[in-house]
């Protein structure tokens, strides 16, 4: 438990964290946890300073504002994580928090916050209108199929006769098996789902085992598990569904040869569907692939969008459509040789 001077500090969405002057940390808040990906016990026992690459701007902040007992602020800062390499882009605050200026709290705000969360609202404003666009369109293809298919085995009877012809009535009744196949698929996230406790694990082993069957040669599946994270409230076979069709797409991308890491991670103090959870999951799938050609990075998501001649386009729709339906959201980064496709669900309804 925090001391009783910080308790509040917790609660916040904002990352802080309270220091001495020599940068000897006496508190952080979860949302501090989240951004530096470590947790309160690792985080305490570093200085300030020996949590980020050497930043003399960072020093200097903090020592201004214990020396003239005032607010200090950054507006543009990069830090750079000792355990990471990637920058984060933050407007920094300084304040002194008590009266004899042993002790200050620092504000972390990362500058891209505003527009994450106004992109997730976009997303999902956007998958609204994808969902209703898709459900009438199936509708609309599944009505005449049925047809197509009664009149290809109508004229099937009709060439008794004429063997040779029966080659195409039997190409008409699997097309249009695959076109019906296709809308199902189309369809399927609007159908009800059976939700239940279950362990995220128990669906990563159960996709790890369905990928390594299908692929046994030259694919390697790495588990990074937190082995101490909650049951989740969900529909396991929808959850099978958005790892597998990921999983499928890392492993299609790689030409069935390559590495791959189930990882999964507990987040705290996260907004999803605007919504403020204490606890979420973080699932990440990683490949070591080629990377998402960048003229479709902006669409993945988008209905028909594959970087594959073959591909239908529908895995990360339904995917996509799978996790809004829990409450989460999916995001990706991806580069040559390392795309990460990030899941976050909500463990309760807070």
């Amino acid at each position: 438990m925090p001391p009783t001077s910080f308790a509040g500090l917790e609660l916040l969405d904002t990352p802080v964290l309270i220091v001495d002057a020599d940068g000897a940390l006496h508190f952080v808040n979860p949302a501090c946890e989240n951004l530096l990906a470590l947790g309160s016990r690792e985080l305490l026992r570093h200085s300030l300073f020996d949590l980020f690459q050497p930043c003399p701007a960072l020093r200097q902040a903090l020592s201004t504002a214990l020396r003239h007992n005032a607010s200090f602020i950054e507006h543009d800062l990069e830090l750079v994580p000792q355990h990471s390499e990637q920058a984060l882009h933050i407007a920094l605050s300084v304040a002194p928090v008590d009266a004899d200026g042993g002790l200050a709290l620092i504000e972390l705000r990362p500058l891209d916050q505003q527009l994450k969360i106004a992109n997730e609202e976009r997303l999902l404003l956007q998958h609204q209108a994808n969902r209703e666009l898709i459900r009438n369109l199936a509708h609309e293809i599944k009505n005449p199929l049925g047809g197509i298919r009664g009149a290809a085995q109508l004229l099937e009877h009709e060439l008794l006769d004429r063997p040779e012809l029966k080659e195409y009535t039997a190409v008409i009744k699997e097309e249009a098996l695959r076109l019906q196949s296709l809308v199902d698929r189309l369809l399927a996230p609007h159908r009800s789902h059976v939700r239940g406790e279950i362990n995220i694990h128990e669906v990563l082993e159960r996709v790890r085992s369905i990928a390594l069957a299908e692929y046994p040669q030259g694919l390697q599946i790495r588990r990074d598990y937190d082995t101490s994270l909650p049951q989740l409230v969900a529909d396991k076979e929808q959850l099978i569904q958005v790892a597998l069709n990921i999983v499928k797409n890392a492993i299609q991308a790689m030409k069935g040869r390559g590495e791959l890491i189930l990882r999964t991670r507990v987040a705290r103090q996260v907004t999803l569907a605007r919504k403020r959870h204490t606890l979420a999951l973080k699932l990440q799938i990683i490949d070591d692939g080629p990377g998402i050609p960048d003229e479709i990075k902006d669409h993945i998501f988008y209905p028909l969008v594959t970087g594959r001649a073959e591909g239908t386009g529908l895995g990360l729709t339904l995917a996509q459509a799978f996790v809004h339906r829990h409450g989460g959201n999916i995001e990706f980064d991806s580069r040559p040789g390392q795309t990460c496709f990030t899941v976050m669900l909500p463990f309760a309804t807070d």
